[in-house]
């Protein structure tokens, strides 16, 4: 008897220390294993579901004086939405075309293809500069104006009156140089006329122009002007080269243009370099109905919890920001994968890419563990190029295997869940990563998988930062 009741106390003591473990390794909705490596994101189906009301993230960066909010063009803080936005298949056909046209310009892609012109940037005009928008304020006075941003695009442009050939359409009044004291024409003889060849600047006269044909043939033509550009009512800053486009086609988005922020010197980074030392930071948002923010400079300084990665030239005429994979965990665990895969291919990081590409030897060992990790839950039909899907219809909670990236550097990121999955419905939710053609195709690491991090750009240093909780 005496035996018995010892059996079942240690029994009991067993069970309470597994309960005092479990909860240990639990916090926040994620799920950590015995070494405190994250394991699962445990939510509720109920919170991956978008909501109809803009929801502000509240982040240390609104008190920065050189910020601009973020938000997605098509949610409902979206001051340009649609109101028939493209839908999910549709976003990543045009996706893909951004996808080969970027890997179009690296040497050792089986995408390797000739650019119609050599001014075209490296995408279709609704997916240039990605899913994001900001406001800024150009001209004197100064009129309010929200553009999309891209770390691929180098020159920043706006439509403007009047609009001598065509100017699609946009919910923000189209800028009219006229109405400005601080607007000027660049000069052929100008810095910023020669950094134009960059984007297919020209004369007219003595007066500077450019001409931006992408992969679709949308396109902006106008000329190239300086202006007082209003990040913020103590920011401000004269004479920034920019676009003044007279004659604009394409879908963009219903934003009155687009801000460039990519390595380039014509670019508003070089442009603004004396302030703000090449460096730059965002944050996207978690969901469509939250915002995000773009700030410019070290103003407040860096967060402790940041951490930083080389940043590297994918070749030597490339505008786009290049970074070095060096694996991929699911669960903790790494993926089985050649060490040399992402060597190879290369690697680069870009607001305008939607969905992360990998290379195909990668991306099946990915998606084997994760279907591993998903065992338990009904499959969905695929959604276009995603092919891992989930029926979670009948579900309130879920359990999604936690997936890592490892940066040079010994720089580890763990993705935010809404870098993992994307809601088609509750009974479409699908793994949010594609293939590439070849193992040999550079690698995108696109926004999805940045939601929520900070993400640092110092240009200047060469490097790129990650930094957890940067919005919500």
């Amino acid at each position: 008897m005496e035996g018995s009741f010892f059996c079942l106390f240690n029994r009991a003591l067993l069970l309470l220390s597994l309960h005092v473990l479990m909860t240990c390794f639990m916090h926040q909705g994620y799920t950590y294993g015995a070494e405190g490596k994250l394991a699962s994101h445990t939510v509720s189906v109920s919170s991956l579901l978008p909501s109809p009301s803009c929801s502000p993230s509240t982040t240390k960066a609104s008190n920065r004086k050189s910020t601009l909010e973020v938000v997605h063009k098509n949610g409902p803080c979206s001051p340009v939405q649609d109101q028939n936005p493209l839908n999910l298949t549709e976003i990543l056909l045009r996706d893909e075309s951004r996808v080969k046209w970027i890997q179009s310009r690296s040497s050792n892609s089986s995408n390797l293809l000739k650019a119609s012109k050599a001014a075209s940037l490296p995408a279709k005009s609704d997916i240039i500069a990605g899913d994001y928008v900001v406001t800024i304020g150009l001209g004197t006075p100064k009129k309010d104006l929200t553009l999309l941003f891209d770390t691929g695009s180098p020159l920043t442009w706006t439509q403007c009156k009047p609009c001598v050939g065509s100017c699609y359409t946009q919910p923000d009044p189209i800028f009219n140089p006229s109405q400005s004291s601080s607007y000027a024409n660049a000069s052929c003889a100008s810095t910023l006329c020669s950094l134009g060849s960059l984007v297919g600047s020209g004369c007219s006269g003595s007066t500077c122009l450019y001409s931006i044909t992408y992969d679709d043939n949308s396109s902006s033509d106008g000329f190239l002007a300086t202006e007082k550009l209003t990040i913020s009512p103590t920011e401000v800053i004269d004479n920034f080269g920019f676009g003044c486009g007279e004659n604009n086609s394409g879908i963009f988005g219903r934003a009155a243009g687009l801000i460039g922020l990519s390595d380039n010197n014509i670019s508003i980074v070089e442009q603004t370099a004396a302030i703000y030392g090449k460096y730059f930071s965002y944050c996207l948002p978690s969901s469509a109905s939250s915002t995000g923010h773009l700030t410019f400079g070290k103003d407040g300084g860096v967060p402790s919890s940041v951490r930083f990665t080389p940043l590297s030239k994918v070749q030597q005429d490339s505008e786009f920001y290049g970074i070095s994979i060096v694996g991929i965990s699911v669960e903790g665990i790494p993926l089985s994968i050649p060490s040399t895969v992402f060597l190879s291919a290369g690697a680069i990081i870009d607001s305008g890419t939607t969905i992360t590409q990998l290379p195909p030897t990668v991306y099946s060992a990915l998606r084997t563990a994760f279907r591993k990790g998903m065992m338990n839950y009904t499959t969905a039909p695929a959604v276009s190029t995603f092919d891992t899907c989930y029926d979670f219809s009948k579900v309130r909670t879920i359990a999604v295997p936690s997936i890592t990236f490892s940066f040079a550097g010994g720089v580890d990121i763990d993705l935010d869940l809404s870098g993992i999955l994307v809601m088609v419905t509750a009974s479409q939710v699908c793994l949010a990563f594609a293939a590439n053609g070849a193992d040999s195709d550079l690698v995108i690491y696109g926004n999805v998988q940045q939601k929520t991090f900070e993400v640092v750009f110092d240009v200047a240093g060469r490097k790129l930062g990650f930094g957890p909780n940067g919005c919500s």
